[in-house]
């Protein structure tokens, strides 16, 4: 769903919206995403950048956002927060919430 060459920074600094799902192995409602976040994938296609971060793999940058609980949920727009909320949306809600940021 993402490119590796590519950092975070330059990736969230996009034109697209990209959504970033902050996440942990260990995390049970985490694992419920992977699916929602496919599905959104299909729906929304290039409209929208899906890129999954593993806090405990990058704690930079989890730190950085102040994230404290996982799964969290980040819209960015051009480099922006937009919109942010902690625990499992389906894929329809998330659509609802960044259609508005496509255009």
């Amino acid at each position: 769903m993402n490119s590796k060459s590519e950092s975070f920074g330059e990736i969230i600094k996009g034109e697209t919206p990209t959504l970033v799902d902050f996440f942990a192995e260990w995390c049970g409602p985490c694992k419920m995403m992977k699916p929602i976040l496919e599905n959104l994938h299909q729906r929304m296609g290039n409209k929208v950048r899906i890129l999954k971060v593993d806090i405990d793999k990058s704690p930079a940058i989890a730190s950085a956002l102040h994230i404290q609980s996982v799964p969290t949920l980040l819209l960015f727009k051009s480099g922006k927060p937009v919109w942010r909320q902690s625990g499992v949306l389906q894929a329809a809600e998330l659509e609802k919430i960044i259609t508005p940021h496509t255009s």
